[in-house]
C-alpha cells in the first residue's frame, strides 16, 4: 500500500478504517487482492442499493457499451436519456401522482443540492435558507453552508453565509412544541430572521447520526412552509431510491416537496449521476444557467433505467426493505437491553439503521472489531458516536443473519473488555 501513502492526499478517510486493498466485489461482498471476503454493510455510503456489480444492471451496461452507445453527451438528446426519462416518469412519478421536471445538475449529490439552492433563490429573490442541526448536504460551498458538522464546515476556509440552522426533530428531546422557535421567528418582525427562500431537510439524517424525523414532524414542516410561502427542499440523496422502503423517503409522510435532490443510488450501479426534481412552475432557468460537463453520463442512464424496471415495477422491494429494517431494529433493541448501563440507543428507518453509543471512541472500536471479523460498517453523528448500517437493499436474509452475528459479537468484545 506504499503507493497510496506516497501519493494520495491525507484527506482520504474510509481507507484508514479499512486498511486493505480491495479488488473484486459482487452483491453484498467485497474481496481483497489476497482473497479475503468482507460482508459490506456500508454499500458505498448508500450508493449501491442493489449491491456491487448487480448482474442484471451489469448486463444492460455491457450490452450498451458493446454496441458503442454514447458514453458522454453533455445535455444532448440521447436514446439512453430518453429511455431513462420515460421509465422514471412511468415507473416512479406517475404512480405517485408527482409532477416534476428533471434537472441533470452534474454527477454528485452536492451538485443536486447546489442546483436546488440556486433555483430557490432565483425563484423567490431571497437569499436565506433554513437548514437543520446535524444536517449534511455536501462538501461544496453552498451545500456546506446548510451542513451542520463543524469539522466539515471548517474545511471551507471562507465564511459560510445565507443559511440559518433550526432544531431538527427531537433536538430538545420533546421539551418544546415542534417549530415553536422557528415559527415565532418567522412571525416576529423583530426576530432578525431574514425571510427564507427555502427550507432544506433530510427525512433521516445519515451523516448526522441516523436521526429519523417523525412522520408528524415532517407533515408539520411541510405545512409551515406552505403557510409562509417557503419552498421545501427534501435532500433524498442518501435516503432515496428505496433506502427507507418507498422509493422516496418522504412518501410515508404524504407530503410533496417543491424540490427533491437525488443521487447516490439513482444510477443503480455506483455510476455518478444526480437529479434535481422541481415543480414545473419553478423551472425559470435560462438555457445554460446551471450546467456541468458530466451531467449526461449515458451508462448511468442505462443502469438507472434497468434498476427502475427491475426493482420498482411493483412494491416487493419496498416490503422487503421494511421487513429487513425491522429485523435489524429489533436486533439492535435486544443488544441495547442486554447492556442497560451502556445507554445504547437503536435508531433509524428502513435499511438506514444505527446504534448510538456513549462516545465516538466506543462506536469506532466496535466498527474496528467488526472489520477484523469480516464486516464493513462506519460511524456517523457529530462525534462519530453512532454505529451506522447502510447495507444493500438486496442483501439476503442469510447475509443479514451473518452480519448481525458479527455485530453482536463485536459489541460484546468491546463492552466487556
Amino acid at each position: 500500500m506504499s503507493i497510496f501513502e506516497k501519493l494520495e492526499s491525507e484527506v482520504r478517510s474510509y481507507s484508514r478504517g479499512w486498511p486493505v486493498v480491495f479488488d473484486r466485489a459482487q452483491g453484498s461482498w467485497m474481496h481483497t487482492e489476497d482473497g479475503k471476503a468482507y460482508l459490506d454493510f456500508f454499500a458505498g455510503a448508500g450508493a449501491l442499493n442493489y449491491g456491487h456489480n448487480n448482474p442484471v444492471l451489469k448486463q444492460a451496461l455491457l450490452d450498451y457499451i458493446a454496441r458503442d452507445g454514447v458514453t458522454h453527451a453533455l445535455d444532448m438528446f440521447t436514446v439512453a436519456k430518453r429511455d431513462f426519462l420515460e421509465t422514471f416518469d412511468q415507473t416512479i412519478l406517475q404512480p405517485r401522482a408527482l409532477d416534476y421536471k428533471v434537472i441533470f445538475p452534474g454527477p454528485g449529490g452536492a451538485n443536486a443540492v447546489e442546483a436546488a439552492l440556486k433555483l430557490a433563490r432565483k425563484v423567490t429573490g431571497r437569499e436565506s435558507v433554513i437548514n437543520f442541526t446535524n444536517a449534511f448536504h455536501g462538501m461544496t460551498l453552498g451545500a456546506l453552508s446548510v451542513t451542520g458538522n463543524s469539522m466539515k464546515r471548517g474545511g471551507a476556509g471562507v465564511p459560510l453565509v445565507h443559511a440559518t440552522p433550526m432544531p431538527y426533530d427531537r433536538y430538545f428531546d420533546g421539551a418544546y412544541p415542534d417549530f415553536l422557535y422557528f415559527e415565532r421567528l418567522l412571525q416576529d418582525s423583530g426576530s432578525g430572521l431574514n425571510e427564507p427562500a427555502a427550507v432544506i431537510v433530510e427525512t433521516v439524517q445519515g451523516e448526522g447520526g441516523i436521526n429519523a424525523a417523525r412522520i408528524d414532524w415532517l407533515r408539520s414542516l411541510a405545512d409551515l412552509c406552505k403557510r409562509h410561502d417557503i419552498l421545501l427542499i427534501v435532500d433524498d440523496v442518501q435516503m432515496g431510491c428505496g433506502r427507507t422502503g418507498p422509493f422516496f423517503s418522504f412518501e410515508e409522510a404524504g407530503i410533496t416537496p417543491d424540490i427533491v435532490c437525488l443521487s447516490k443510488s439513482i444510477s443503480g450501479y455506483g455510476i455518478p449521476m444526480a437529479l434535481t426534481l422541481i415543480r414545473p412552475d419553478l423551472d425559470v432557468w435560462e438555457p445554460g444557467e446551471h450546467n456541468g460537463t458530466f451531467r449526461g453520463i449515458s451508462p448511468g442512464f442505462v443502469t438507472a433505467t434497468e434498476a427502475l424496471r427491475t426493482y420498482w415495477s411493483d412494491d416487493e422491494l419496498e416490503k422487503s426493505v421494511k421487513a429487513k429494517g425491522e429485523r435489524i431494529g429489533g436486533a439492535f433493541e435486544e443488544i441495547a437491553q442486554r447492556y442497560p448501563d451502556a445507554n445504547l440507543v437503536a435508531k433509524g428507518r428502513g435499511l438506514a439503521r444505527g446504534l448510538e453509543f456513549a462516545s465516538g471512541e466506543l462506536a469506532g472500536k466496535v466498527c474496528a472489531e467488526a472489520f477484523e471479523r469480516g464486516l464493513l460498517m462506519e460511524t456517523s453523528g457529530p462525534d462519530g458516536e453512532v454505529m451506522k448500517l447502510l447495507p444493500a437493499l438486496t442483501t439476503s436474509d442469510a447475509e443479514f443473519a451473518q452480519g448481525l452475528e458479527i455485530i453482536s459479537g463485536s459489541i460484546d468484545a468491546v463492552l466487556t473488555s
